[in-house]
């Protein structure tokens, strides 16, 4: 009797303290999850309290130093001149995105190719690459009037100008990309008597995606900056008028809160294009890195 109620204490005892552990457990990892949540918190709210700032430090430029609302408009009448007439903007954006979408993929298209060509011969690299060099530090309003010459005013040249703006970021990483290869597995390829396309298509471009993830989120951003410079150099105007042109017309008509919608606006045409890039870019690294 007495060894089973012994038996019995220590069983009752032993649950009264795993119970015990058991609480103390969940309590600390309730206690660890608290600092995350906040820290994910802040981490989320972080950018929409910088914008809250910016908006205030705005507001105190204007009344601290009086300025007229053609010289510096107030945040609130931004917001009326964009609540006024919202479809214009709205149409322009979209003409924007659309053609530094546009400009961008072509920027993707002849900058792998080309990288990828300059990459299989050293010979070839040494003769083009430094062209490419060249040709991007020409300014894009220096060769705008052969733009138009050569495609006229409206989309084609503005497209033409993101794409000329866009393309070096993603030929230089590119060409990085392919040739931070594994010698020891180009050894491999060659011993096995691979092809330079099998090389390439096995091994270099694989081993470049990190690389060409990177030059795509640069071009993104650059391709947005070059579609506006080519609205300013051949956009044409009517209803479905893009930024650019919205942002000049305003300008000579002293619209000056017009002018910061536009600018505004496409700042957030340039956070859409980098935001969709880099989701993009993250599914592709991530099937990348399960590979």
């Amino acid at each position: 009797m007495d060894q089973r109620c012994n038996g019995n204490v220590r069983t009752k005892g032993e649950r009264l303290l795993t119970r015990r552990n058991l609480g103390a457990a969940s309590m600390s990892a309730r206690a660890d999850k608290a600092p995350r949540l906040t820290v994910r918190v802040l981490h989320a709210s972080a950018p929409f309290a910088a914008i809250a700032v910016l908006v205030i430090a705005w507001a105190l430029i204007k009344i601290v130093f009086d300025l007229q609302d053609f010289v510096l408009p107030s945040p609130w009448r931004v917001l009326l001149a964009f609540l006024d007439a919202p479809g214009p903007f709205l149409v322009g954006s979209f003409e924007t995105a659309l053609s530094a979408t546009f400009g961008f993929l072509i920027a993707v298209i002849v900058g792998v190719s080309l990288a990828s060509a300059l990459s299989l011969s050293r010979l070839v690299e040494r003769s083009v690459y430094p062209l490419t060099l060249l040709f991007q530090m020409v300014p894009l309003i220096a060769i705008a009037p052969l733009l138009v010459l050569w495609f006229g005013y409206g989309r084609p040249t503005i497209v033409a100008s993101a794409a000329i703006v866009s393309v070096f970021p993603i030929i230089a990483n590119t060409l990085t990309g392919l040739r931070s290869r594994d010698e020891r597995h180009l050894e491999l390829f060659t011993i096995l008597g691979a092809k330079h396309l099998t090389v390439w298509w096995k091994l270099s471009l694989p081993s470049a995606v990190p690389s060409i993830v990177t030059g795509l989120r640069i071009a993104a951003g650059l391709a947005v900056i070059g579609t506006i410079a080519g609205e300013f150099i051949a956009g044409v105007g009517g209803d479905r008028a893009p930024l650019g042109i919205m942002i000049t017309t305003a300008l000579r008509n002293f619209q000056t809160d017009r002018v910061f919608v536009s600018v505004l606006l496409s700042a957030c045409v340039g956070f859409t294009v980098f935001g969709a890039v880099s989701l993009i870019s993250r599914v592709v690294l991530a099937r990348w890195m399960r590979v």
